[in-house]
């Protein structure tokens, strides 16, 4: 059997892919341009990738394929239903990433909620110092306890996110389509206008494309705090920077994008330099150990479907 790592780059250097080699040779790309693709898989049987587009081209080109493993739990990069017509196999991981992006959720608000990013860099610069002050406490920053924490998507990151909120003290509103026993679940519009932080963690999918745009940031209150460590395409961008330059919010924590790596005319482009705002470059997933769990399901996968078994399928869905 012979499988081949795509984009191994885009998953970590510092990680062992060499338990592969159990199931055969291992071929590991860094990257991997759209025109290599074809190539570089033509004569595999499991491709492992993150952020790899395959479809019908590429399969066509793959005439040894069986399966195709993504490090990831989103699978929009991969045509399912291609694959499915071929008789490929299509595994994704679930859950391997929970604590990571759960954690920096958590860190973006309690970073922009306490003005980190305006007083970590006032010691730093030496104005503390020669300030004459013992203290500062401008701007005003404020306390998460007692805050309404809005969650949209109750998966198994939304629910971390929610166990954490409640720790710090926050009442915890839901959106979701289904009854939640154990908290409250509202529509997006009464979350919006209730919540005073609203963090998003549902996948991409046509009833979820641009759900915050200017029709929900419009209910949200002037001190609300918005972050998106879901999708890009969740939110309308620009209605996000406009809401930002203009006061309708008060602060954005984004972690995620409309096309990666975020361009440089990027409506975010135009606040990214704001005290108010935190924009990091999607790595909520990658903690280290979450990165380790990973390519440990993925191992778990591939062992699997050497058997026979169906573990982790969603061509199968």
């Amino acid at each position: 059997m012979k499988i081949t790592v795509l984009d191994a780059a885009s998953i970590g250097y510092d990680l062992d892919y060499s338990v592969y080699t159990a199931f055969g040779a291992l071929f590991v790309y860094d990257a991997t341009d759209k025109d290599e693709i074809c190539d570089r898989i033509k004569d595999t049987d499991v491709i492992i990738l993150n952020k790899i587009k395959i479809g019908e081209k590429e399969l066509a080109s793959a005439q040894n394929l069986k399966l195709i493993c993504i490090a990831a739990t989103g699978f929009d990069n991969i045509d399912v239903a291609a694959c499915r017509k071929k008789g490929v196999g299509v595994c994704n991981v679930v859950g391997y990433s929970t604590d990571s992006v759960a954690q920096l959720t958590v860190a973006m608000a309690l970073s922009l909620a306490c003005k980190l990013k305006e007083y970590a860099p006032f010691v730093e610069s030496g104005a503390y110092s020669t300030s004459g002050a013992p203290n500062k406490i401008e701007p005003v920053f404020h306390e998460l306890a007692g805050k309404t924490w809005g969650i949209v998507g109750y998966g198994n990151i939304g629910k971390k996110v929610a166990q954490i909120a409640n720790a710090l003290g926050c009442r915890i509103i839901v959106c979701k389509r289904t009854p939640e026993a154990d908290v409250p679940v509202v529509d997006l519009n009464t979350l919006c206008k209730e919540a005073d932080i609203i963090s998003l963690h549902v996948p991409l999918s046509d009833g979820t494309r641009r759900m915050i745009g200017k029709e929900a940031l419009s209910k949200m209150k002037k001190s609300a705090m918005l972050i998106n460590v879901a999708r890009g395409a969740v939110t309308d961008e620009q209605a996000v920077a406009d809401a930002i330059l203009s006061g309708q919010i008060a602060a954005l924590g984004c972690d995620v994008y409309d096309g990666e790596p975020m361009k440089e005319d990027h409506p975010f482009a135009a606040i990214k330099h704001l005290p108010n705002v935190l924009l990091t470059p999607h790595m909520a997933w990658a903690a280290f150990e979450a990165r380790k769990r990973c390519l440990d399901e993925i191992y778990q996968n591939i062992q699997a479907f050497t058997e026979g078994k169906t573990r982790s399928r969603v061509d199968l869905v």
